[in-house]
């Protein structure tokens, strides 16, 4: 199996991570009877600090997929797998994964412009795949 799907898989597999990760955190605190299971309002900051930074670099996660899904399947699509897309999606799973670590570690200013720049280097990666399948 070429890398790029590993590569999808593993971008999946990281938003589920999360994913089950926030699930499991507000399931303990509903079994803990810290919480009602109503208590978790969608789109308004609650709970603590991080559980709030691990449900947005989840749902960051999950809106940045579709992006990475569908250069994926035009590159399929094409035939136009090669060494260099390859390793370019390589390059976006490891700068998601980071840039999803650093904001559950912090929100420092410096942590914050780390943090954007793995978000950049995304689109960047982005970009240039998508100039090299059109070109």
């Amino acid at each position: 199996m070429e890398t790029i799907y590993y590569s999808l898989l593993g971008y999946v597999s990281w938003a589920l991570v999360l994913g089950f990760s926030l699930i499991t955190l507000r399931s303990l605190q509903v079994l803990l009877g810290k919480k009602k299971s109503n208590e978790f309002p969608a789109g308004i900051p609650h709970g603590s600090p991080f559980e709030w930074r691990l449900n947005r670099a989840h749902l960051n996660t999950l809106e940045n997929l579709p992006i990475f899904l569908s250069i994926v399947f035009v590159i399929v699509s094409l035939g136009k797998i090669d060494d260099f897309v390859n390793t370019a999606s390589i390059v976006v799973v490891i700068s998601r994964i980071c840039q999803s670590t650093i904001h559950l570690i912090s929100t420092s200013v410096w942590m914050v412009n780390f943090r954007f720049t793995f978000y950049m280097i995304q689109n960047f990666t982005y970009a240039v795949v998508i100039g090299r399948i059109v070109a």
